[in-house]
């Protein structure tokens, strides 16, 4: 169904001194990662559902434009691209933290048994929700083998 990979490989749920899991939780924070080159660090955040006749993927795209996104759905993926401009006049500011950022970003989900005629999305309040409705053929290609 959907293509998906943890966020951390280290979290607090491992065992060991608990000095040593405050100052690896410090320093390996985000607080301190360099924004990525493409821009908004890791990407964008999603939520991907799944109920009895369709997926649902719910995106969080804050201060995005919505002209400014772009989805397809290709060989059973999913991508979700969108690109925010820099729109900063004044570049006399003393910024003592930037965290906002500008550029182009892009994710991709493996999805199959989709009916892509039927794709819709819609855009509210800085989230985007992609229905993607199951197609009729359901669990067709299943087969059971016997062992001999």
């Amino acid at each position: 169904m959907f293509d998906m990979v943890p966020f951390k490989k280290n979290n607090s749920l491992t065992r060991g001194d608990v000095f040593d899991n405050f100052v690896n939780s410090f320093f390996n924070d985000d607080f301190f990662a360099p924004i990525n080159i493409n821009g908004f660090g890791k990407g964008f955040k999603v939520d991907l559902k799944e109920n009895e006749k369709s997926y649902v993927v719910e995106a969080d795209l804050p201060g995005i434009n919505k002209d400014a996104i772009n989805i397809d759905y290709s060989n059973n993926y999913l991508t979700i691209s969108a690109k925010r401009e820099d729109s900063k006049e004044d570049k006399n500011e003393n910024f003592v933290r930037q965290e906002r950022s500008y550029g182009e970003f892009k994710r991709s989900f493996y999805v199959d048994n989709v009916d892509e005629n039927n794709i819709n999305a819609s855009f509210k309040d800085g989230v985007l929700k992609v229905n993607l409705p199951k197609s009729a053929k359901g669990n067709d290609n299943t087969k059971k083998i016997d062992i001999k």
